[in-house]
């Protein structure tokens, strides 16, 4: 029961949907989901905790920068299942559209470039 709450919680939130939609295709730095998400840098950390806690992305330590991605081998879980029909439902949702289209657009930028101009 502790699991399926906090995926419903993770998944209960504009920001945190738009950040895993974001992730379906991309490893992506703190700095670029900032970027991506027009929100405090802490912000973006805390809703990327409350993901991680549900089990939904991993994240992984480069030097100063954090990367996240979707969790892998998660096939067959509850999670999973969640994570998919989610990714399904808004691949057609005009928020997730806007969000691609700036999303390549911030990919075009070195990270390390565009952490050092977001971190305040």
């Amino acid at each position: 029961m502790k699991n399926l709450l906090e995926i419903c919680k993770a998944l209960s939130d504009q920001n945190r949907l738009r950040a895993l939609a974001a992730l379906d295709s991309h490893e992506l730095c703190l700095c670029q989901l900032t970027q991506l998400l027009e929100l405090a840098p802490s912000t973006v950390s805390k809703h990327m905790s409350l993901l991680s806690q549900a089990g939904l992305v991993k994240s992984r330590k480069d030097g100063r920068w954090v990367y996240y991605s979707l969790i892998d081998g998660l096939s067959g879980s509850s999670a999973r299942e969640h994570l998919d029909l989610i990714l399904s439902e808004s691949r057609n949702d005009p928020v997730i559209k806007s969000d691609r289209k700036r999303l390549k657009e911030i990919l075009k930028t070195d990270p390390e470039v565009l952490c050092k101009t977001t971190v305040k």
